[in-house]
């Protein structure tokens, strides 16, 4: 059930204070805590976080866990879910979290998340997910920036071809 609107323009407010202001361990998790997230012990939040911000009381965030730069929480997607991250968890920077209506997404105790990963299920307690590097597909005849259409710059890329052995 969404929250009344005096509650949700309170709840940006402090989101957007929270991502810019200093203090990962103190004044970020207090602001956070606030806007209804479930904020379990000391926790870490680095700069430019987003909790969700229409449903933050669906976000847990457990003892000795820590967030990375520019991570994104989202607990829903056409409908609520929740996302909890347990005890001695980390979320990689730039990592994003999406969690489906009706589920569950669980960052397990001690796991971590790579930078730029992209999690739409629940990670184990302990274990190391990470997205893959990243390889050359295509090469670039019409640059984006010169294209006069998306559908140009896409009719412009051609396979790339790696050297045989």
């Amino acid at each position: 059930m969404r929250s009344p609107f005096y509650r949700r323009v309170a709840n940006r407010f402090l989101h957007v204070i929270a991502r810019y202001v200093p203090g990962s361990t103190s004044v970020r998790p207090f602001l956070h805590r606030l806007r209804g997230v479930k904020v379990y012990g000391k926790v870490w939040i680095g700069d430019d976080v987003y909790l969700d911000n229409e449903y933050p009381e669906q976000i847990e965030i457990h003892n000795g866990a820590g967030i990375g730069v520019r991570a994104l929480l989202l607990a829903h997607t056409r409908g609520v879910g929740s996302i909890i991250v347990e005890e001695d968890a980390y979320i990689g920077p730039g990592c994003v979290v999406v969690c489906p209506e009706g589920r569950t997404i669980r960052i397990g105790k001690g796991a971590m998340t790579g930078p730029g990963s992209i999690i739409t299920s629940s990670v184990p307690a302990f274990a190391f997910v990470s997205a893959p590097k990243s390889k050359t597909v295509a090469r670039i005849t019409i640059p984006f920036t010169k294209a006069s259409s998306v559908d140009e710059f896409f009719a412009g890329l051609e396979l790339w071809k790696t050297p045989s052995k």
